[in-house]
């Protein structure tokens, strides 16, 4: 057990391996100012606990008004909201009730109704995720086998920070040590994207959706004032207007970084990689003047193999592409 101090804030959890959620939960309490000096209580002994100003992971008790989470005891059932239904680990207890205060220690002068928004957005696109594996809850319901081993997630990176089975004196306190900034960086770096990049986003992929029509009569093509996270913005526009009639947009345009432009099909659900309708096979993995004279297109650049994105040296062009696309 990690020695401690009197009068210096205690943060309890539990001693031997330890996993992502704990080390997350615990970053984010250290960054709020009543716990950035604290020190760690790595024990299971309840009288140890007793001392701590805060225990999470250990102790089979919820409850925010003792400073009490712990989510393995069998009555637990908590999820962040009505939306979601992922049990909450440590960490999502923790985000739950000091989410806001440490996004806000990190972005100090965010408005009121964007650090809402990016409460969520963070809890869905990284907390959850924690959640899920903590709770040995699978992403797909299904006893499909995978087509490959993925273990380059963060809870398989703490997972091996653990010492070896066959150390013959392990010293978990420090190794726990390691894991904290490990996830720490990931929250540091994932509240900073979505705030200070998606968020600001949102505006220029709602006025492309607003003004689709002047770019095309059908409203299926998006032109993006300059580039910008647009996906998950257009998916949460469409979700938001409930019509299930809308003929939803096949293409976005944007400008490249070297000043050309790129036609990108959307995909069918956010994170997929089925698009709406491709770029025509007979496009695709053709580049240049072979490409041009196929389409029948000035200037065009390439159109990737599977035609989810292709481009050309004029937005015209490029927009020309995405029309004949539609027809295709």
């Amino acid at each position: 057990m990690i020695k401690v101090q009197t009068m210096t804030k205690l943060i309890g959890t539990h001693s031997g391996s330890f996993h992502a959620d704990e080390a997350l939960a615990i970053f984010i309490l250290q960054l709020l100012p009543q716990y950035s000096d604290s020190l760690i209580v790595r024990t299971r002994d309840p009288i140890e606990l007793e001392k701590c100003d805060i225990v999470v992971d250990v102790g089979g008790v919820y409850d925010h008004q003792t400073k009490r989470y712990d989510h393995h005891q069998r009555s637990f059932n908590e999820t962040f909201s009505s939306d979601f239904k992922t049990k909450l680990s440590s960490a999502g207890l923790i985000y739950k009730h000091y989410g806001t205060s440490a996004i806000q220690t990190i972005i100090p002068d965010i408005e009121a109704n964007n650090l809402e928004i990016l409460y969520k957005k963070v809890y869905k696109s990284l907390i959850e995720g924690f959640d899920g594996v903590d709770n040995g809850i699978s992403r797909y319901p299904s006893d499909i086998d995978p087509l490959y081993e993925e273990n380059t997630s963060i809870s398989s990176r703490v997972k091996h920070l653990n010492p070896s089975w066959e150390d013959p004196n392990p010293n978990y306190d420090e190794k726990f040590k390691l894991a904290i900034p490990l996830v720490g960086d990931l929250f540091m770096d994932t509240v900073k994207y979505y705030g200070l990049s998606w968020m600001p986003a949102r505006q220029i992929v709602q006025d492309a959706f607003d003004s689709r029509y002047k770019v095309d009569p059908s409203g299926l093509i998006l032109s993006l004032e300059r580039f910008c996270p647009w996906e998950s913005h257009l998916f949460e526009i469409e979700d938001s207007l409930n019509d299930p009639n809308m003929q939803k947009p096949l293409y976005v345009i944007f400008e490249d970084s070297n000043g050309s432009c790129r036609v990108r099909a959307i995909s069918k659900k956010l994170g997929s990689f089925e698009n709406r309708k491709p770029l025509p096979e007979q496009w695709r993995g053709y580049r240049d003047d072979e490409l041009s004279e196929r389409s029948k297109i000035k200037d065009c650049i390439f159109v990737h193999a599977t035609g989810f994105i292709g481009g050309n040296k004029t937005k015209e062009g490029a927009i020309e592409m995405a029309r004949k696309s539609i027809n295709m």
